[in-house]
């Protein structure tokens, strides 16, 4: 609730009161949604805010410097407008995503990127066949998958078996003409943890709804005025962002150097003084 005398700014961030909002499906077609879905949880998870406030982008950096976050809107919503680098001077790696990556499918690698790496690696391309993808592999070790609506994809690919892999993960509309036209796209570094590209194919394979606006959305989907409006979905993000916290605490405390308690001298007894 505004405070008296505030004027009021009529801008999406002040969603999710202000909208009727629609389970939306598929997901990798509901378009954008809130960024914030991102943002705000890598901030309590103590991402710190380099923007500049005169300028339409957000930069955010991890505690230790070793990841960041850019969203710079561009005028083609196919475009870069995601930017995540990281790793260590020795092995760094980035990804890319348009505009129109949905941020619950792109949430699940930066969700990923907040937790400790698992112990085992995780395997990639199980998640997808289950969920119905098609799977290729072909002589030179490039691997494909296709959603069976033939609409989302994801790929490992490389021009020589000598050279570097890169994945790529998009979504495209038959335009009838034989060709097609992109919807989003998402650009993977092969050299990025593999529990982040797990995360992210899993997100691929989910079939799970997602909320959005009637008017929201950039093409044609299935849309039903049913699922959680703006309290449940306020409330969802916030218990979202105190689960960042807290765990980013716990990490902290785990980080923090314990200094080792030396014991004090035992204490002499008043009967052994006095004894001597």
């Amino acid at each position: 609730m505004t405070n008296p005398g505030t004027p009021y700014f009529p801008t999406r961030a002040n969603e999710p009161h202000n909208t009727i909002w629609f389970e939306t499906h598929p997901r990798h077609l509901a378009g954008p949604g809130d960024p914030r879905r991102i943002t705000q949880t890598l901030r309590a998870a103590g991402w710190k805010n380099h923007s500049d406030p005169d300028y339409p982008h957000v930069i955010l950096a991890s505690p230790d410097y070793q990841h960041t976050l850019l969203l710079e809107p561009a005028p083609e919503p196919y475009a870069a407008w995601w930017r995540i680098r990281g790793g260590s001077e020795e092995r760094r790696w980035y990804t890319e995503f348009g505009g129109n990556t949905p941020v619950e499918i792109l949430a699940s690698l930066t969700d990923a990127l907040l937790q400790p790496a698992p112990e085992t690696t995780p395997e990639i391309w199980p998640a997808l066949t289950k969920a119905g993808w098609t799977y290729e592999r072909d002589e030179k070790g490039n691997e494909s998958a296709a959603h069976p609506d033939g609409i989302l994809s994801l790929r490992r690919w490389t021009i020589s078996p000598a050279e570097r892999f890169f994945w790529t993960a998009e979504a495209t509309l038959a335009t009838g003409l034989g060709g097609r036209n992109q919807i989003w796209r998402a650009s993977l570094d092969d050299a990025m943890p593999r529990h982040l590209i797990a995360a992210f194919a899993a997100a691929l394979a989910s079939d799970e709804p997602v909320q959005r606006g009637m008017c929201d959305v950039p093409h044609s989907v299935t849309q039903h005025q049913r699922g959680p409006q703006g309290e449940q979905l306020a409330a969802a993000h916030e218990a979202r962002l105190k689960a960042a916290r807290t765990a980013a605490r716990k990490a902290r405390r785990s980080a923090a150097p314990t200094t080792r308690s030396v014991p004090a001298p035992a204490a002499v007894s008043r009967a052994t003084a006095q004894g001597r």
